[in-house]
């Protein structure tokens, strides 16, 4: 058996499990903030979610690190083609392979992914993005939609688990986009939207040139306020029955958090490195947050039960 790059395989079949382990590789190898967190699943859950990521990485990868000679909206319509075959059986890429049980054993709906596709090939085209409305829409397939897919793995029951997937991811993706300016800026992109620019006085030549000026602080300040305004719709939607089952999605809040707030002491950082979250303090972050809920779980299982015997002689 030999791939073929990352995505294509030679003619010998790859086993179910050959292709989880694939997986498993190229999610652990995307130095992504999520793997880590990953440990604190379930093996069938944790597999699923290596799938999941694999595909995030893969299709990511097609338009941001192209190969050459590699024709990139061929590339995201053969990956299209490989969302359908997951759904009737006859996937041929390894990421696909693996990830199509996991789809099927926790019932995630194929449009999840085209629309993950569509928002990722939105990167094709758009160098620039006029209003939030705009954004939003961008924000929500390339995000939003990986927390609905990843909540379908989790096991959530509540309908409002939905209500928090989208607003994480949408917190999430902002969050990014202010860690990422600098390098953006490097390739002729500019996510944040340009009424913002055009509201604070921070015009784009002033963004190529990294130049941290007052109407700069206060453009990054205005963006991470709205940040921090889905983060808290996010946590207002949390569902409390479904503490336990987004533990991950949690101490990925926590870790994302940290990256906005440390963007919100020092915007200028942004033009000069990646704000990261040291290992230690992911690690840190990723038991406090266990602890955290598995009390909140403790209060509330034992907790007084509230009576409806009165209730129920009024009705009477």
């Amino acid at each position: 058996m030999r791939l073929n790059g990352s995505c294509g395989m030679s003619e010998d079949a790859m086993t179910t499990d050959q292709a989880q382990r694939h997986c498993e590789r190229v999610t652990k190898q995307s130095g992504s903030n999520f793997v880590h967190s990953f440990s604190f699943l379930s093996p069938d859950r944790r597999e699923a979610m290596y799938a999941v990521y694999a595909f995030c990485q893969e299709v990511d990868h097609a338009v941001d690190h192209p190969k050459p000679g590699v024709d990139i909206q061929e590339k995201l319509d053969t990956w299209r083609a490989q969302v359908i075959a997951m759904y009737s059986g006859t996937p041929t890429f390894p990421v696909a392979i693996g990830l199509a049980k996991h789809a099927k054993n926790f019932d995630i709906p194929r449009e999840y992914f085209e629309e993950l596709i569509s928002g990722v090939e939105m990167d094709l085209t758009i160098r620039r993005y006029a209003t939030f409305t705009d954004l939003y829409q961008y924000c929500y397939r390339v995000a939003s939609v990986v927390g609905l897919i990843s909540i379908k793995v989790f096991g959530t029951q509540s309908p409002r688990a939905n209500e928090y997937a989208v607003n994480l991811g949408i917190a999430f993706q902002l969050s990014n986009i202010l860690r990422d300016i600098g390098v953006d800026a490097k390739r002729d992109r500019i996510y944040l939207p340009q009424e913002d620019l055009i509201r604070f006085g921070y015009p784009e030549r002033d963004m190529f040139a990294n130049a941290n000026t007052p109407a700069f602080q206060k453009l990054m300040a205005f963006q991470a306020r709205r940040a921090h305004k889905y983060y808290a719709k996010a946590q207002a939607a949390l569902p409390p029955e479904d503490r336990k089952a987004l533990l991950v999605a949690e101490i990925m809040r926590g870790v994302y958090f940290r990256i906005l707030s440390q963007i919100e002491k020092d915007p200028a950082r942004v033009f000069q490195e990646r704000v990261r979250v040291p290992s230690p303090l992911k690690a840190a972050i990723a038991v406090q947050t266990w602890i955290r809920i598995m009390i909140q779980q403790m209060v509330a299982s034992t907790a007084p039960k509230t009576s409806h015997i009165g209730e129920e002689n009024d009705a009477r």
